[in-house]
Parts: C-alpha cells; structure tokens; sequence
C-alpha cells in the first residue's frame, strides 16, 4: 500500500527534529450545507531541522516515531515570507546604540 503524501503550513518549531504542521480542508456541514474550513494536525519528523514557521511543507506518512509522531518531512515546498518585527526593531536598536558609543 502506498504511503499518503499531503502539503500543510508548518505551524510550531519549537521542538528538536519535530514540526508540527497543519492542513486546511473545506467540509461541507451534512445537514445545513455550509461549507465549514477545518484541520488535521500532524507532528512531523524533520532530521535536518531545515522547515521553519509558517514554511509550506510536503509530508510522507511513516512508521511511528514517538507517541505522536507518524510523519516525515519530504521537502519544503515554499518558505515563509512573514518578517520578525520584534527582531528588526532590536536589531535596530542595537545599531542606534553603536552608532552613540563610536560618536561619543
């Protein structure tokens, strides 16, 4: 039997070799016929640590890694395009703050 592959939005990075990554679908409600967006969340292994937040993700069904691991990372499909404004703003202030210390 082949193995499912499915795309989804990674959407934590915060554990070692591990990605969860979520994928929307559309659903149509059974008896009011509203169409309804829901998700499946998968935990997916990630050997070389290579997907990040909010990176498009292909992913392959595998043998269980862990309790709720039962995923793998293919390929990224797409990076992430959202910019770290906290990161920006102290990176500039860090630059500010240079610039004071070489002028005095």
């Amino acid at each position: 039997m082949p193995k499912r592959i499915s795309v989804g939005i990674v959407t934590s990075d915060k554990m070692a070799k591990t990605r969860r990554v979520e994928i929307s679908r559309l659903v149509r409600h059974a008896k009011y016929g509203k169409i309804l967006s829901r998700k499946t969340v998968c935990h997916v292994h990630d050997e070389a640590e290579e997907a990040h937040l909010g990176d498009t993700v292909e992913i392959q069904e595998s043998r269980p890694r862990s309790k709720t691991k039962r995923w793998e990372l293919v390929r990224v499909v797409s990076k992430s395009r959202a910019v770290d404004i906290a990161a920006m703003r102290a990176a500039i202030k860090d630059d500010a703050g240079l610039a004071e210390a070489t002028e005095a």
